[in-house]
């Protein structure tokens, strides 16, 4: 069983909710970055033990959270050591708008990644894009590069959608069995 952590920054709850659905599909332990951009007591052990490492942080304008941020120019001590090298990663966002410049946060994840010298796990699912979709489909946002969903900025975190909790799902048990494919070879 591969040993995956899923190392995230929630700003409102919504991206904390689909941190526990990715950590469900995934069977991975749960990190999360707290309000002054820290990781809890035992973190980075956490992490540097840890055979994949999937990312998550809400879209603030356009990127990742000021403490996600914070987080990710603290691993300057691994990368210069290069601890991270061959370690699969992966990411999922979650933010207001349809659209919201998602991808944005998803591919600052794929560069830090490729910056540790890192392997990039995609989503892996095709999209409900037929004209029969509904809002509530898996994917129905429609992204390859890993998971995103969209809570309306005065959704409370109970309303998230079932769907787009279902995609973070589905991308975590992808990525568990990327990771198990890989650990076996």
């Amino acid at each position: 069983m591969p040993n995956i952590a899923i190392v995230f920054h929630s700003g409102y709850g919504h991206t904390q909710r689909m941190a526990e659905a990715v950590a469900k599909g995934a069977q991975g332990e749960l990190l999360t970055i707290d309000a002054e951009g820290d990781l809890p007591e035992g973190g980075w052990e956490k992490l540097a033990a840890a055979d994949t490492i999937i990312m998550g942080s809400p879209t603030y304008m356009g990127s990742v959270s000021w403490q996600f941020k914070k987080f990710a120019d603290a691993t300057s001590k691994p990368w210069f050591g290069q601890a991270w090298k061959d370690k699969l990663f992966a990411g999922f966002t979650n933010s207001a708008s349809m659209n919201g410049d998602k991808h944005s946060t998803l591919h600052y994840f794929m560069m830090l990644a490729m910056q540790h010298g890192g392997l990039w796990v995609g989503s892996g699912g095709m999209p409900s894009n037929s004209k029969a979709a509904q809002r509530n489909d898996i994917n129905y946002l429609g992204s390859y590069a890993g998971a995103i969903a969209q809570s309306p900025s005065d959704a409370s975190v109970d309303e998230m959608l079932p769907g787009d909790l279902e995609t973070a799902r589905q991308f975590g048990a992808r990525v568990a069995a990327v990771a198990a494919r890989v650990a076996q070879r």
